[in-house]
């Protein structure tokens, strides 16, 4: 506690904020501490009350063996002092009966005897109160599931009578049912027992979250896969990393083994790591871990028992280590529940939980569906062959030549053979082959570097592209070639000249193009000074020479730097033409293409593509397809022709599964071709490119890119109404482990959580969602140089605090907001949150709310003069006319009727006229109609509120707004009826 309590008002207050605290070791603490506070005080309400806080914070955090304790000491001041207890302290003792029952099931060291004695106590103490029996016989039928004994005449002792007020919840009730027909092997009974509650209409504390664990494989046995994957999305939030419904947690983990989502299950056994040790319920524990074995037998079932896992602190953990450790305690407890009751219940149960096998081979259960190869730790690989690709030669010779051979050509498959003679030739009993055509040792290991760097150069890896590159052209003037090291210390110039400069370099672009003008004339000067150039090598120059100046266009793209790119790529296409060099001759007509294209020259941009398309078909090469395919679906894209945008765009994908993963930018394709979804109305495709982009990212280490795609993604999938696809997508972003240390991007990082505190927001978790937007809002304070977000982040805090009713912090943060937008004006965002918080405010405290409610408006009244000053066009309405109508609101709420109304004719005379195509119709009507109904109804002026409604639904009728009349007319004849 952060102060000595005093009093008996300090304690039940600090009683009260403990309430607020979320379960957990922190709550318990502070429980424990108020306890101990009561026991200074001579009357022992506060200590009754204290007590039963501490009772609920050990029943709710998993600390079974204290609750009994806690609740003896209740119960001997109930019976030694009953007067002390009123009608509800006397209710909350007898409800609390079937905690300790439940309570005492969870723990192996008490006999089956006291339990059942315990349920004798129970019931003498409800027959000698006049108490109905019903809660009783519940705790006899659970004792029965529990043992294993026969179950069917203590349900229906317990089912079949009538419910009471000491009886648990309707949705507690509705799941013992349903998992007494589980029991019996009844899936439909089941179900359809459970919809009250996996439809909503049911829930507490602990519901729908238990249920809704329970029914995901009946739904999966039942053919409703799509339903089961939803309602595991929703019921797994509602359990994670909480003690007290470990349980359910290990439900989820199964029900991921048994629908082909291991990858998924290990991230959420990481998420719940601090089940392992803060769970101290042993029958929670055997639920938890017999969840964990299914999910651990599967995954090293399918051959990845290496892989890492989270369990148990103080080690680190593979798949099959921890398998091994989980498989050896849950038998240990399975066989202590089953000594103290007698029968092989617990024993048999996880056997049949072990033992079944998949339901599904895969379904779909997020937006980031990931394999188990997916999340293994990166090992180096050989680069993979393309499906038109010759076998790779046995031969050492004939391997380097084939390599060399390929690599001239640029044919995705040099990269294959290198990774062999890699290989080859870092063993220790590597020996060179003694043959004037092979070379010398030196010559491998400098083309083994430069294919090293060409590599690293295509994953915009480009400091250490261009270091590699001078590495290689210093063993190539080694081995007596100038043209391989003329050639790569020209892509050593072009890599560290794109290497990203200073960050918020305000002359970056500027540095950058003339970096780039001087790799061009040092390239240009090297093809000049080195003799004996074999063709393809003075082909690679000019295209390097071609590139960098096409690249300082696309940096400036000044209308001056277009000639010089058309220049040198003719003079390229002229030489790969007269020595048939058909990658230099793409390249060419690519380059050009694509420099129409920056200069704005769409359509010859695409004359120039259709043409290479027709070559490249006739000529080749043909892993030069899915590129050019990319980029006219991009060109298509420009041209708003979304639909042959995505024709090119799935070409360029089919056609790029012919090759290696590295040939071409499948990220950039999978990310156009969403785009191209989206233009055509299609999302859930869209979803499924974005994803597959933002993940190619993540594997190639493009992990910026990755994130910014995952977060449009997010941002789609809550625009859609599809809350738990987009808060699952981002807590498993969240957990990743460079957004968990910090290492990524804090702007970055802040947009995904400001998307989930969004999305935790119109999934109505309200609580969660605060929580976020506050940390955010006091995180974004320290934004100096983007004072715009932050108050974008306050604002919308300030109105979540509202809507909860907490109108103090609200005023704070909106203040907060205020003074951030006064550094960077936000003039439509700041006047909606102010109003919106004097709506909630005089909505929820009426009259006595008023004032507070007129300062929000007086400040939004202040925001409004200030866009006006400044010119400022609002996208939305007319700040003015809106500020003047929540006027009206706020004192009909708060019963200033005379003021509403003079504020409603305020913004109607701000409105003014309306015309036929008028965008103010629905804002005009409703303040009308709310003017109506102050007037007719409040004020009992019924005859001049007829006459407002019926002028305004002639007119909106006249100027075309028939829809807008239906509000006025459903007003007009409740008024008429009432006069």
């Amino acid at each position: 506690m952060p102060t000595v309590i005093q009093t008996t008002d300090e304690l039940y207050q600090a009683l009260q904020e403990n309430d607020e605290r979320p379960y957990g070791r922190n709550r318990t603490v502070t429980a424990e501490e108020l306890v101990d506070a009561a026991e200074q005080f001579e009357e022992p309400v506060p200590l009754v009350h204290a007590l039963l806080e501490l009772q609920e914070a050990y029943t709710y955090g998993s600390e079974p063996r204290k609750s009994p304790v806690v609740f003896a000491r209740l119960l001997t001041l109930f019976d030694e002092q009953p007067d002390v207890f009123d009608e509800r302290l006397r209710h909350m003792v007898f409800w609390r009966f079937k905690w300790v029952g439940h309570a005492l099931r969870q723990l192996p060291e008490i006999p089956l005897a006291s339990l059942r004695q315990w349920l004798t106590e129970m019931r003498d103490r409800y027959e000698k109160a006049g108490l109905g029996l019903q809660p009783y016989y519940g705790q006899a039928y659970q004792l029965a599931a529990h043992v294993g004994e026969d179950t069917a005449l203590a349900y229906e002792l317990w089912a079949g009578r009538a419910r009471t007020r000491l009886s648990d919840c309707e949705a507690c009730e509705i799941c013992e049912r349903a998992l007494f027909h589980l029991a019996a092997g009844d899936d439909a009974r089941a179900l359809e027992t459970w919809e009250p509650v996996l439809n909503g209409k049911e829930s507490c504390q602990e519901e729908p979250a238990r249920s809704l664990s329970y029914a995901l494989l009946p739904l999966l046995r039942t053919g409703a896969a799509d339903r089961a994957g939803e309602l595991h999305l929703a019921g797994y939030r509602g359990c994670r990393r909480n003690p007290s419904m470990s349980g359910e947690v290990g439900r989820h983990l199964e029900f991921c083994a048994l629908t082909g989502n291991e990858a998924r299950g290990l991230e959420l056994l990481a998420e719940n790591r601090n089940l392992f040790e803060e769970v101290d319920s042993p029958l929670e524990q055997l639920d938890f871990l017999t969840g964990v074995e299914v999910l651990l037998r599967r995954v090293e079932h399918l051959g990845h028992g290496e892989l890492p896992a989270a369990g148990y602190p103080g080690r680190t953990w593979t798949v099959a280590g921890l398998h091994a450790e989980v498989r050896g305690r849950a038998d240990d407890l399975a066989a202590r529940f089953d000594a103290r009751n007698g029968t092989s219940t617990h024993t048999d149960r996880r056997r049949t939980r072990l033992e079944r096998a998949p339901l599904l081979d895969a379904l779909e259960l997020t937006l980031r569906t990931r394999s188990l190869d997916d999340v293994a730790p990166a090992a180096p690989a050989a680069a993979p062959v393309s499906r038109t690709a010759t076998a790779v030669p046995e031969a050492l010779p004939e391997l380097i030549f084939r390599a060399r051979e390929l690599e001239e050509v640029g044919h995705p498959d040099a990269h294959t053979c290198f990774a062999r003679l890699r290989t080859l030739a870092a063993a220790r009993d590597y020996t060179h082959p003694d043959d004037p055509a092979v070379g010398p040792l030196v010559r491998l290991r400098a083309d083994l570097l430069a294919d090293e760097a060409g590599r690293a150069g295509n994953d915009d890896r480009f400091a250490e592209a261009a270091a590699l590159h001078e590495e290689a052209a210093a063993l190539y003037d080694d081995a007596a070639e100038p043209g391989h090291a003329a050639v790569a210390r020209a892509c050593a110039l072009l890599a560290a000249a794109q290497v990203p400069g200073a960050e918020g370099d305000a002359d970056e672009p500027e540095a950058k193009a003339a970096a780039l003008t001087a790799v061009h004339e040092s390239v240009v000067r090297l093809h000049e000074e080195t003799a004996g150039l074999a063709p393809y090598q003075e082909g690679r120059l000019l295209r390097l020479r071609a590139t960098a100046l096409g690249l300082r266009l696309q940096t400036t793209g000044s209308k001056e730097h277009v000639a010089p790119v058309f220049a040198e790529a003719d003079l390229l296409h002229d030489f790969a033409t007269r020595h048939d060099l058909d990658g230099q001759i793409s390249g060419a007509l690519l380059l050009r293409a694509s420099t129409h294209a920056i200069s704005g020259d769409l359509p010859a941009a695409v004359a120039e593509i259709d043409a290479l398309l027709d070559r490249l078909k006739a000529h080749g090469p043909a892993w030069h397809l899915p590129r050019t395919l990319g980029l006219r679906g991009r060109l298509q894209l420009v041209l708003q022709d979304p639909q042959a945008a995505h024709t090119d765009l799935t070409e360029a994908l089919r056609q790029a599964a012919e090759w290696p993963a590295d040939t071409v930018d499948a990220a950039r394709l999978h990310g156009d071709l969403g785009e191209a979804c989206m233009h055509l109305g299609r999302p859930d495709e869209a979803l499924r490119h974005l994803t597959r982009s933002a993940e190619t990212n993540l594997r190639r280490g493009s992990r910026i890119d990755a994130f910014c795609t995952y977060s449009s993604a997010a941002q789609i999938s809550l625009d859609l109404g599809r809350v738990e696809d987009c808060i699952a997508l981002l807590d498993s972003l969240l957990a990743e482990p460079d957004v968990v240390s910090g290492e990524l991007d804090d702007r970055l990082a802040a947009q995904l959580r400001l998307t989930r505190a969004r999305a935790l927001r119109a999934g109505d978790d309200l609580k969660a969602a605060t929580a976020e937007f506050a940390a955010l809002a006091a995180e974004s304070a320290g934004w100096d140089d983007d004072p715009g977000s932050h108050a974008m982040i306050a604002a919308e805090t300030a109105v979540l605090l509202g809507e909860s009713g907490e109108f103090g912090p609200a005023r704070e943060a909106a203040d907060q907001a205020i003074a951030a937008h006064a550094r960077d004006p936000r003039y439509e965002l700041l006047s909606n949150c102010l109003r919106e918080l004097a709506r909630l405010q005089a909505q929820q405290q009426g009259a006595e709310g008023l004032t507070a409610a007129r300062a929000f408006l007086a400040d939004a009244a202040r925001i409004a003069d200030e866009a006006r000053a400044a010119g400022y066009e609002p996208r939305g309405r007319s700040l003015d006319s809106a500020l003047a109508y929540e006027h009206g609101r706020v004192n009909a709420y708060a019963g200033a009727y005379e003021d509403a109304l003079a504020a409603l004719e305020e913004a109607l005379a701000l409105l003014g006229e309306l015309g036929p195509e008028d965008e103010r119709a629905g804002e005009w009507a409703e303040c009308v109609r709310l003017a109506g109904a102050v007037e007719g109804l409040y004020l009992e002026r019924p005859a001049p509120a007829l006459t407002r409604l019926d002028a305004a639904v002639a007119r909106l009728t006249a100027l075309g707004h028939t829809e807008e009349t239906g509000s006025l007319t459903a007003l007009a004849a409740r008024l008429r009826d009432e006069e």
